[in-house]
């Protein structure tokens, strides 16, 4: 991945920073080539707001850079410190550099979010048995590509506010996978769930499926567990 802080570590020369930013571009496509979203999609996500908020805004660019120590104040006995970098051939340098890279981004942006897009039309979701009132926590039931086995694991919603909008966050932990027979059903796994965890006596479960052969881990698993926030926000929780 792209270090956080690439636009202004060490040399800020515009051909430099065009040979990190391809060179991790190209490790990008390499992932979405193999049906690889995560990391590699939010960390686009990430870099590309960043560069859209310094375009916009000087001032957060200029605190971008690291101080050193210019000296100390004596009346408030303060280490006093400056911005490494004062120069404007390096500020219009700089702003060379975002002006190239800003559209690189969105390129592959838009290519992982067709993919994304892609996937989640192929995600099927549907209740297990009847859903509780309260489905903030409970099961998620996860059909694995290779159609052998499905993966239990136990999830938890939670709401975070602002003062303008509310943000739902999923905690997702594993719990045990069932080989693929005529007995585990969807529902009689939900029983096993219920029989053998006894903190959950009447659990909200969801099944999640899809015909894809997709990487579990890369996205398979962030894309159902989106799927899983965004049905249950429509439920009361």
């Amino acid at each position: 991945m792209l270090n956080k802080n690439w636009l202004t570590d060490s040399h800020i020369d515009l051909e430099y920073k065009q040979y990190i930013l391809l060179a991790y571009l190209e490790e990008v496509k390499q992932n979405f080539r193999a049906t690889k979203l995560y990391p590699a999609f939010a960390d686009l996500i990430e870099h590309y707001q960043e560069l859209i908020r310094l375009k916009e805004n000087t001032l957060h660019l200029f605190e971008k850079f690291p101080e050193r120590m210019a000296g100390i104040d004596n009346e408030s006995l303060r280490l006093v410190y400056q911005k490494i970098v004062e120069n404007d051939e390096i500020m219009a340098e700089l702003q060379k550099i975002i002006d190239y890279s800003i559209p690189k981004l969105k390129q592959h942006l838009e290519e992982g979010k067709k993919i994304y897009e892609l996937v989640e039309e192929k995600i099927i979701i549907q209740p297990v048995g009847i859903t509780p009132l309260n489905s903030s926590e409970g099961y998620l039931l996860l059909k694995m590509t290779d159609d052998k086995s499905t993966s239990a694991y136990q999830y938890k919603i939670t709401i975070f506010e602002s003062p303008t909008e509310k943000y739902r966050g999923i905690n997702l932990e594993y719990v045990k996978s069932y080989e693929k027979s005529y007995y585990n059903t969807y529902e009689n796994i939900k029983i096993d769930l219920i029989t053998s965890i006894s903190t959950l006596p009447n659990p909200a479960t969801f099944a999640i499926e899809t015909e894809m052969a997709l990487p579990v881990q890369e996205t398979y698993l962030p894309i159902a567990k989106r799927t899983l926030v965004k049905y249950v926000s429509t439920q009361t929780i």
